[in-house]
């Protein structure tokens, strides 16, 4: 839909108006026959016909293109009422700065942006309303730290907001004592795992140690007995020589 003809002061061109909605354009496009048209007007009548709604020529979406560019010039320098004029709002603009201006305009009705107020108010009464909403918040003015919404002064109790707080913090240390020790009983076994597995390959070494150590000792007293006999025969060669 296109901007409603009767906020325009003066004279408006007849090629500046929309051929379907018949309202000024608003975010215009042309079809190949030079008619002009607002592009959701446009889009939504091409969704059901496939012609010109003015004389009735073949066009396609992808046939529209922007505005002439002396056109969208003489659309632009168009003077309007702001919106918001019922509302008491005097201001006259360019169509090119209507947008800018109706995006800060003082009579525009905006959300309060408290939580859960569902009041429209006008921009420049906001200040207002939020010195009296019942859902603006502020903090505990007997020192509590705790957040409170007007609507809840009266339910408010600094000592048992306190505990409720306190027991907060008291399950969450304990959950997290609880992780804490999870975690490094979850280590130690991991540890405990890891020495036993070191302590079982360290008594096999041992062990086979041990044996090495129990073939180099057989060994040795092999080799003291060979050199015993061996000393005996010669001491026995040492006597048959006397003897010749």
């Amino acid at each position: 839909m296109g901007y409603d003809i009767e906020r325009f002061v003066g004279y408006v061109n007849e090629g500046l108006l929309c051929s379907i909605c018949r309202d000024v354009l608003e975010d215009p496009l042309q079809a190949p026959c030079e008619h002009a048209f607002c592009t959701a007007c446009i889009h939504g009548w091409l969704v059901h016909h496939s012609n010109c709604p003015e004389d009735r020529q073949m066009i396609d979406v992808s046939l529209l293109r922007p505005l002439y560019r002396y056109m969208k010039n003489d659309l632009n320098r168009l003077q309007l009422h702001c919106k918001n004029r019922e509302h008491g709002c005097e201001m006259v603009c360019s169509l090119e700065s209507i947008d800018r201006h109706e995006r800060e305009c003082e009579y525009s009705q905006i959300p309060c942006p408290n939580a859960g107020c569902t009041v429209q108010i006008e921009r420049r009464n906001l200040d207002g309303h939020l010195a009296v909403c019942e859902y603006r918040s502020r903090e505990c003015p007997n020192g509590c730290g705790y957040t409170i919404l007007s609507a809840e002064d009266t339910q408010h109790n600094c000592v048992a907001e306190l505990r409720t707080e306190l027991e907060l913090l008291r399950s969450e240390m304990i959950c997290r004592v609880e992780e804490a020790k999870h975690e490094m009983e979850s280590r130690l076994d991991s540890q405990r795992r890891h020495m036993v597995q070191k302590e079982s390959i360290l008594q096999n070494e041992i062990e086979e140690l041990k044996s090495q150590m129990s073939r180099m000792m057989s060994d040795v007293r092999s080799l003291m007995a060979a050199e015993r006999q061996h000393r005996q025969e010669l001491e026995q060669a040492e006597l048959e020589k006397r003897e010749l």
